[in-house]
């Protein structure tokens, strides 16, 4: 064994034979599955950001808690990195492996193994579907409330991992927001619980430190989520914008008025007629800009809602309103929101999805901003935003076989992320850091708060065997980097005072 700096990962780590690894572990942990030919690790070599590619050592695929552990000690002792993976669905290359490394795929630990309708509670492991919760527990008129747009395929652990949201965020909040309990185990093999099954645990809080620590600090094994019950009504509104500036100053129109609604999404002209293409949802093409406002509740308090944000949108300049006239046109509505990632995809050959998050009233300007940007790149921009709690997912149109648009999107992408640092908001919301922002993390945070968050993770893994290289770059990255730190400094964007 010999140490070597490795620049993917800000430091060094130990390389090992591989052949010789694989025996090793085959005879350490016989029952456990190995992937280790070439052939058969290439789908494991990135996540949903396709941009960022590398071929693992190997792959382990366990089935029950007593392999993670094995496995976790058997790393521990050799310093053999260890990168975890659920879906594969993340946009940020969270799970992105290493060639020096081992990827644990939990997707094996898919069972849901308990739901209990008189708590409120279903226990999960960590391999279960997001929407496969909420399907679970539809007999007893319950549901799982975070809804990312690709709860279909993503896994409850990366959702964990992540803290992901969904357009139902707003109101009912992200994976922090909607987790009693997770049974974890850190990179020695201990296995911890975090959480309890009451609403509220003794000591500090661990639990929220660990949901979007992008699995640098443990490996979940099981996750204990809160259920609601479904809401007597609900209703969805669809606001026409000629104006995107003006659809961007309603959603904090609305929400100043002291309307909190189940969702409240935005989109722009590219993404309205690339979801209406793909999806027939009923959207206006000709439309700048549409929002998609969602209030439950009591039947009596959805009708005053209704007509409450009815009218706030009239105020805001809003050129046509319509009311989902039944279940199945809201559904159709709900529907183009959320294929409007894929459906980006068939208008252009590649794009490249953000993730910022900025202050609600901040949403005018960054639109500009982007607007501005996007013109200096020379790259067209479809907006799709959480509005209500702006979290923004500007998708960069590019294709990969022109010369220099790569690197064009991603330099673009960079500076929208600034833009939502300079207006008081953050470099993610739901996605995660990963490989993809950890550059733009240096203009988020000093020195200082990078020190502590490097603390933090040294608590749980003073080795920094677990997904090293994510999330939190070093100091000396940062000076590489050459970030200006905006937090408690001057603006970069000084041209934002023109908006």
């Amino acid at each position: 064994m010999s140490y070597q700096y490795d620049e993917s990962v800000d430091g060094p780590i130990a390389t090992h034979d591989k052949a010789t690894v694989v025996a090793q572990l085959r005879a350490a942990i016989p029952e456990l599955q190995l992937l280790h030919e070439r052939e058969a690790l290439r789908p494991f070599e990135c996540d949903g950001l396709a941009a960022y590619r590398t071929t693992p050592m190997l792959v382990a695929l366990p089935d029950h808690v007593d392999q993670v552990v094995a496995l976790l000690k058997f790393a521990h002792a050799r310093r053999i990195p260890v990168v975890a993976r659920g879906a594969g669905t993340g946009l940020s290359g969270g799970a992105l492996p290493l060639e020096k490394g081992i990827l644990l795929v939990m997707a094996r630990f898919n069972r849901i193994l308990d739901v209990d309708p008189e708590a409120c509670i279903a226990r999960v492991q960590p391999g279960v579907r997001n929407l496969a919760i909420s399907q679970a527990a539809a007999p007893h008129g319950l549901y799982y409330a975070p809804d990312p747009s690709s709860q279909i395929a993503c896994s409850i652990g990366g959702n964990v991992a992540e803290n992901a949201g969904g357009v139902h965020c707003l109101k009912y909040g992200l994976t922090v927001h909607n987790i009693l309990k997770l049974e974890i185990v850190t990179i020695d093999g201990e296995r911890i619980t975090l959480g309890s099954d009451a609403l509220d645990a003794p000591g500090f809080d661990y639990l929220a430190l660990f949901t979007g620590s992008e699995g640098m600090l443990g490996i979940v094994t099981e996750v204990t989520v809160k259920l609601l019950t479904r809401p007597q009504s609900a209703k969805v509104l669809l606001a026409s914008f000629d104006d995107i500036e003006k659809a961007g100053a309603a959603v904090a129109q609305i929400i100043g008025a002291g309307v909190i609604p189940g969702g409240l999404e935005m989109m722009d002209n590219l993404a309205i007629r690339a979801a209406e293409d793909f999806i027939h949802a009923g959207y206006p093409v000709d439309a700048e800009a549409i929002l998609l406002c969602e209030v439950d509740g009591a039947e009596s308090d959805v009708h005053e809602d209704v007509a409450r944000v009815d009218a706030l949108l009239r105020a805001a300049g809003a050129t046509d309103i319509r009311l989902a006239k039944d279940e199945a046109e809201r559904q159709r509505f709900w529907a183009g929101r959320k294929n409007a990632f894929p459906a980006v995809g068939r208008v252009s050959p590649d794009y490249y999805c953000m993730d910022g998050t900025i202050p609600r009233r901040e949403l005018p300007r960054v639109l500009k901003g982007i607007e501005a940007l996007s013109n200096e790149y020379g790259l067209k921009v479809a907006n799709v935003f959480h509005a209500g709690d702006g979290n923004m997912h500007p998708l960069i149109l590019f294709d990969a076989n022109a010369t220099g648009e790569t690197e064009r999107a991603e330099a673009l992408g960079a500076k929208i992320l600034e833009l939502c640092v300079a207006v008081g908001g953050s470099i993610t919301g739901e996605h995660g850091v990963g490989r993809e922002k950890i550059n733009q993390m240096c203009a988020q945070f000093n020195g200082d708060e990078l020190s502590f968050f490097h603390a933090l993770k040294a608590a749980f893994d003073p080795d920094g065997l677990l997904n090293p290289g994510k999330n939190v770059p070093t100091l000396h990255r940062c000076a590489e980097f050459g970030s200006m730190h905006v937090h408690h400094g001057a603006l970069p964007f000084p041209e934002l005072e023109r908006f």
